[in-house]
């Protein structure tokens, strides 16, 4: 039996994405799956998201695994193709791609393709991480529209870069640029992530993309997804492993780091970085044990870690639940106290973790 178990509740899963559909009720839902879907199981999320209108992946080998699966929806790439050799790849497995540089340009007019691709042309309005510059739009657009290798509507898109503050202007700044440009167009339009659709409701275009809301996660700062109504979709949870009796002044763990100001005693617990619990969690960073929450003492280790249960052990035993992150512990908490963000931690949940996926 393994320890470290991640649970999946696809019911809160689909009410998120009826809450996000609420949100943003004059918008098609693209909604994002890359990495293997945050750390919760790609080709199971998407077949549990059929009401969204497309997905979107970073890369063609999570789109390829999608189809493998039995996903028909489109799919998108939000990191576009890296190759020409790719594009026939793209066609045959009807893939829609992220033109962002010169190159990807050039191949797709270059290429001898039997019919067109459908293309979503990106503009860097401000994040300056991919995407072509606003002086370049409309040279972009003109030579797209008149390739034969490109299908007739081409999307338009951006990416914010501090939608997550909504006291940051640099989001409205984006807005005007994107619109000051794609003004006359008449193309669909795609602005809004996760934090657009929550803080900044004027960003809702034609299409919104959806991605840490999904999964139950606030993407505002200082925020966790139950104040928007979210429901978490990762449950992590382990079991006590050991009772532990330390006396005053001993010190626990791997480098001595922790010692004990008076006797207690601990619950070591089966789970640690091997499983993807972050090794720089702080002392004190919660868990869940018995509906009470008890803190991590010494340093997380590979398998095991270490939580400090007081004086009186009586009632937690060998075999209990303990919940790492989930609905009583918002991952968003846990992040924190490990100084990284809820994105990384579902993220890197490894492979030595068992799967439970969960439906009402």
């Amino acid at each position: 039996m393994r320890l470290a178990s991640a649970e999946i509740d696809l019911t809160a899963l689909q009410e998120n994405l009826r809450l996000t559909q609420k949100l943003a009720p004059k918008s098609k839902i693209m909604a994002v799956l890359k990495a293997n879907a945050y750390g919760h199981g790609l080709v199971k999320i998407a077949q549990h998201l059929q009401d969204a209108d497309a997905f979107a992946v970073a890369r063609v080998d999570e789109a390829l695994a999608l189809r493998t699966g039995g996903i028909t929806k489109p799919i998108v790439l939000l990191e576009g193709f890296f190759h020409s050799s790719d594009l026939p790849i793209l066609l045959a497995n009807n893939l829609q791609t992220i033109v962002h540089d010169i190159s990807q340009l050039e191949a797709i007019e270059q290429a001898n393709l039997e019919s067109p691709l459908t293309v979503w042309l990106k503009i860097d309005t401000g994040m300056h991480r991919l995407g072509v510059e606003p002086e370049e739009f409309e040279h972009f657009y003109s030579r797209l529209k008149c390739s034969n290798n490109v299908a007739e509507k081409i999307h338009l898109m951006t990416h914010f870069a501090c939608a997550d503050d909504v006291g940051d202007n640099k989001t409205e700044i984006q807005q005007v640029l994107f619109k000051s440009l794609v003004g006359q167009s008449h193309a669909p339009l795609c602005l809004a992530n996760s934090a657009g659709i929550i803080g900044w409701p004027e960003s809702h275009g034609d299409w919104i993309r959806p991605g840490l809301m999904l999964y139950g996660v606030s993407p505002m700062l200082g925020r966790v997804g139950q104040q928007h109504g979210l429901k978490p979709v990762m449950r992590l949870t382990t079991k006590v492993i050991a009772i532990k009796h330390v006396k005053a002044h001993q010190a626990v763990g791997y480098g001595s780091r922790w010692q004990s100001e008076q006797d207690t005693y601990l619950a070591v617990i089966g789970v640690g970085y091997g499983d993807g619990y972050p090794r720089h969690a702080k002392v004190g960073t919660p868990v869940v044990i018995r509906n009470r929450r008890y803190g991590i003492v010494g340093a997380v280790s590979m398998d095991m870690i270490s939580i400090n249960i007081g004086d009186n052990p009586d009632n937690i035993e060998v075999g209990d639940e303990v919940e790492m992150w989930g609905p009583n512990l918002p991952v968003e908490e846990v992040a924190q106290c490990a100084e990284t963000i809820p994105y990384e931690l579902l993220c890197n949940v490894t492979p030595r973790v068992s799967y439970e996926y969960i439906e009402a």
